[in-house]
């Protein structure tokens, strides 16, 4: 829920359903951000946090703020995983590279954890033999901000010693996560020293590329070199730790290091090579994992499945994790009786040229699903945030709308239905500000704000006033991780003991 002043693509857009919905239907707003799931305070919310704190139904204390507290408590620095890489790399008298994503925000990864790492091969002297890699972000951070972190960055290990920059690219490039293999290979082939643009300054590299308007989230991959060769290629007997922990995004790019069998473009295998994640980032990849995630018991789709009910999850590619993985907190397989549809995403570079993506066909299938008679569905719409990280205005005034024209035939779809509820919600705020009411800059990042809570139950119907309505929007009510409870009561299911989220169903006073 954003501010009515400029900036605001909501104020502009064309949303009838939306409109209908506020008008007539319950509505709240929940915290989606900091604390209230589980990042640290005045920590902007993500999607994997979202998702999982919804599908849980409770406050999850994400990866990020258990390794920072591992670093506290120093227990970071023993870690088997993270000390296997550096024991590899002295008993070969190899390298060891770091890889990740360079941001000011912290969905992916975070900056600390990285100098962690680098504080780690100080302790066990090896910092002559690291070698870092570095993929720009301008998605979940300003545009142009990468020249400023990698400046401060570099400063920073050319005073203390603690290693060089082997390669730089944009995240488009090293975190795609929609089998574009092209854009991995070209990743994979710079960091092996095999193919790129070679430079020998990343900041003026980097200043070169914002001069002919190519910013940090689509930097083309560059080798750096030192008296002509490769600062750092990843080689035999190497190791590599990846310090991204989110997981969705890092998949693809792990893989083409680590399978025997892979099949995304033709390269050798790389012999002998440690490679240590963050985090699990996949059930069945050979690597080792510094962050185990943590068992959460009885999500809302296990108790779903448990009840003997169907369930279905649909998205497009951007946002199928989301729904299934993340959702099932962090769960890869199906439940019994959970099918899932997922609808590829164009293969377009800029999603703001085509801001309606695929929610049409999501519409499609969920008003399928909902003649089959499944008993729940989840969906995911991907353009408010895919689109809002582009920081184009009018492309996100446009995507807003193309998921309102959708929403429309599924409320009238329910609306026609003797017993039925339809749940509209987000995960984090990005959309509602695409101009920085402070700098006036374009915004392509997430924000702290509340996200809108919309409940359609018939007949729980009353028309509001514009008053009435604005006094709504302003009250934030519940958390994120109420909504997995919610789904539950409404369904007729018992919430689970697990499940700290507390039930929408009695603030509205609604009785099932």
């Amino acid at each position: 829920m954003g501010s009515p002043q400029k900036g605001n693509p909501f104020n502009e857009a064309n949303l009838p359903t939306i409109a209908e919905i506020e008008k007539n239907w319950l509505l709240t707003t929940l915290q989606a951000s900091g604390l209230a799931v589980g990042l640290p305070w005045s920590e902007p919310g993500n999607s994997e946090v979202g998702h999982s704190s919804m599908g849980s139904g409770r406050i999850i204390y994400q990866y990020m703020p258990r390794i920072i507290f591992s670093i506290r408590d120093g227990s970071f620095f023993k870690n088997e995983a993270l000390l296997g890489a550096i024991n590899h790399v002295k008993e070969k008298k190899s390298d060891l590279h770091l890889m990740g994503l360079f941001s000011s925000g912290s969905v992916h990864s975070y900056i600390d954890h990285l100098y962690a790492l680098l504080e780690m091969a100080a302790q066990n002297n090896i910092s002559h033999r690291v070698k870092i890699h570095i993929f720009t972000d301008g998605k979940d951070s300003s545009p142009k901000l990468g020249l400023t972190l990698v400046k401060n960055f570099t400063e920073r290990i050319n005073i203390l010693k603690q290693g060089k920059i082997a390669t730089i690219m944009g995240r488009f490039w090293a975190m795609d996560r929609d089998q574009n293999w092209d854009r991995t290979k070209a990743a994979y082939f710079a960091l092996t020293g095999q193919e790129g643009t070679f430079i020998e300054n990343p900041l003026e590299y980097i200043q070169h590329s914002y001069d002919n308007g190519i910013y940090d989230e689509s930097i083309k991959p560059a080798i750096v070199l030192e008296n002509s060769e490769p600062v750092g290629k990843i080689k035999n007997n190497d190791a590599v730790i990846f310090f991204n922990f989110r997981e969705d995004s890092v998949r693809q790019f792990t893989k083409a290091f680590v399978l025997p069998e892979f099949k995304g473009f033709d390269r050798e295998l790389i012999k002998d090579l440690y490679f240590a994640t963050m985090t699990k980032y996949e059930e069945s990849l050979p690597v080792k994992i510094a962050f185990e995630p943590i068992e959460i018991k009885n999500p809302v789709g296990k108790v779903i499945s448990g009840a003997g009910l169907k369930q279905i999850r649909i998205a497009e590619t951007e946002k199928y994790a989301h729904v299934t993985y993340f959702f099932n907190a962090f769960e890869e397989k199906s439940f019994p009786g959970e099918d899932r549809v997922l609808i590829p995403s164009q293969p377009i570079e800029h999603f703001e040229d085509k801001p309606e993506m695929r929610a049409l066909e999501i519409g499609d299938k969920i008003l399928e699903a909902i003649d089959k008679k499944y008993d729940f569905i989840l969906a995911n719409f991907a353009n408010a945030d895919m689109i809002g990280h582009t920081g184009n205005y009018q492309a996100t005034v446009k995507a807003l709308e193309a998921v309102d024209m959708v929403l429309g035939k599924i409320l009238k779809k329910i609306l026609s239905m003797e017993k039925s509820a339809l749940l509209i919600s987000a995960d984090h705020g990005n959309a509602e500000m695409k101009i920085n009411e402070k700098t006036g800059e374009i915004s392509t990042e997430h924000t702290m704000n509340p996200i809108p809570f919309y409940l359609i139950v018939p007949p729980y119907k009353a028309v509001k006033t514009v008053t009435e309505i604005e006094l709504e929007k302003s009250q934030t009510l519940g958390f994120l991780s109420d909504i997995g409870p919610t789904i539950l009561d409404l369904l007729g299911l018992g919430v689970p003991k697990e499940m700290t989220g507390k039930s929408l169903i009695k603030l509205f006073g609604i009785k099932i």
